[in-house]
């Protein structure tokens, strides 16, 4: 594990593999012509990205690596190909805002997102309009301030139950603490149950194929040889029949109690049956089985893995996380948190908030352009991917000084507005922003209140910190720590910081 004092910056590597390589041959912006139009091509490598594999910095499996080279060498818009297609890369919230926003419209999902609808079908994660919006109309009073703030004690209950389990002393590995918590939550908020065994399958079958999810991306036309006797296919394909068949029962058990019986019941799962478009129409059984497994994979992955980044952070920060704990011993007194506590909380959701800045769940996004698009000075023709990353971005110091420094007090009510939506936005932005952004944000506000008030976590030494690029950004390996218990209304009492009293937190870290 590399010293607080010495943070690290790259994924995997030292900052060494950002440095210029000098084997990297770039290509300045050009201009060519074809039949359908005039082409202004930003700067980017020279090749096809295939070529360069064999570098550092371009590494399979390790996209962000490649990212945050192309950032620093080439710019706030970068270019490659791969396999002939214009692939660019976009680093500047302006121009982000401009892909899905101002022209949000012109774009669909690009071809690794829709390679999840192998899995999750035309759920809100993968979908592209109309069905998207329909679906999300649909969706749209599950997730309503009101409806989610039920859920408010089931997120403490579970959190203070993990709580009371643990010992003084004791050594964890809080990735998996994290996503135990997140999985019983998400049990009980979607499908109104403790953690059974149809529960577990769920998990079970959803991890083996996240483990082989970067296999699934890169295999070319995989939609077309989905029943072929390949390996890596089969296990997918076994692991998702598992999974269907949990859900769909799950699904058929639940509609037999009827609409009136449904229409009484408060979880995620009871009102998307009981939902209803504009024209009274339903989701059907399949659309529902989508909705199912990307609210399962989006409320209990991105959740659980924000939670361990955090305590990550806090581990190795421990002013922040004494001036965290001083909040709670003021606002709740020893109490357990309550819905009402929520607004109170404004330094525990700033830890949170600059977590998510350094370890966003949802690490990038992308587009593919329909029509043809200006941006800023270039101009790329249709079938043009763009790409842009929370993670790249988010660390850049143009818009976070000293960027690898934690520092929540980056999240006040002052410092939030004076940057651009587009340079923090750990939950996407334009019309595809979360639609469980309010839920995750309670939850993960309310979880680590809970458990803080009781125990603080200190980093095990001699270990390897990493990020595993995924659908949402996991801990590569496991993070352990040793709990120490704390008195309720004996932790340390430093002086409180507010919204409008900025100061500098001169804790340290170590980030990758």
């Amino acid at each position: 594990m590399t010293a607080p004092n010495k943070p690290l910056s790259v994924v995997g590597e030292t900052q060494e593999a950002l440095e210029h390589d000098p084997g990297f041959d770039f290509k300045p912006a050009y201009t060519y012509t074809t039949k359908t139009g005039t082409w202004r091509i930003p700067p980017g490598l020279k090749r096809a990205l295939p070529f360069y594999l064999h570098k550092p910095w371009a590494r399979l499996g390790r996209p962000i690596r490649l990212f945050q080279y192309m950032a620093k060498h080439l710019g706030p818009v970068a270019h490659y190909r791969l396999f002939g297609i214009h692939i660019v890369f976009v680093n500047e919230p302006e121009y982000i805002r401009e892909i899905l926003v101002n022209q949000g419209p012109s774009f669909v999902r690009e071809r690794t997102v829709r390679r999840l609808k192998v899995l999750l079908g035309e759920g809100l994660l993968t979908s592209d309009d109309p069905t998207h919006k329909r679906s999300r109309r649909i969706a749209a009073p599950a997730f309503h301030r009101g409806r989610i703030a039920a859920y408010a004690d089931t997120m403490v209950a579970s959190a203070a139950t993990m709580r009371q389990s643990w010992h003084d002393g004791e050594e964890l590995d809080v990735v998996q603490a994290m996503m135990q918590l997140s999985l019983e939550i998400v049990a009980r908020t979607l499908f109104a149950t403790e953690v059974d065994a149809d529960v577990r399958a769920i998990n079970d079958q959803t991890n083996v194929i996240m483990g082989i999810y970067n296999y699934l991306v890169a295999f070319p036309n995989l939609e077309a040889v989905l029943h072929w006797p390949i390996p890596g296919v089969m296990r997918f394909r076994k692991a998702r029949a598992k999974l269907d068949r949990v859900v769909i029962r799950i699904i058929a058990d639940r509609k037999a109690d009827g609409l009136e019986k449904l229409s009484t019941r408060s979880d995620l799962l009871s009102l998307l049956l009981v939902a209803r478009d504009e024209d009274g129409s339903a989701l059907s059984d399949e659309a529902l089985r989508d909705e199912v497994l990307t609210i399962f994979l989006a409320g209990y992955e991105t959740t659980a893995n924000a939670l361990s980044w955090t305590w990550y952070l806090l581990s190795i920060n421990p002013d922040a996380f004494d001036r965290m704990a001083a909040e709670l011993e003021q606002v709740l007194a020893g109490r357990a948190p309550t819905l009402e506590d929520y607004p109170s909380l404004k330094y525990t959701r700033m830890v949170i908030a600059e977590s998510m800045r350094l370890y966003p769940p949802v690490w990038a996004m992308g587009r593919m352009s329909t029509v043809p698009i200006d941006l800023g000075p270039y101009r790329l023709p249709a079938g043009t991917h763009w790409f842009f990353s929370q993670y790249v971005l988010q660390r850049d110091a143009r818009f976070f000084p000293d960027p690898l420094r934690f520092e929540p007090l980056r999240h006040t009510e002052e410092e939030s507005a004076k940057r651009d939506k587009f340079a923090y936005f750990p939950f996407g932005g334009g019309g595809r922003q979360c639609i469980g952004e309010g839920f995750a944000w309670m939850e993960s506000v309310l979880v680590l209140a809970t458990l803080a008030q009781q125990w603080r976590m200190d980093l095990l030494p001699g270990q390897k910190v990493d990020v595993e690029e995924k659908i949402t950004l996991r801990p590569r390996y496991p993070i352990r720590v040793r709990l120490t218990k704390r008195s309720l209304h004996g932790a340390s009492q430093p002086q409180m910081v507010h919204d409008k009293a900025m100061q500098r937190d001169t804790s340290q870290q170590a980030v990758v």
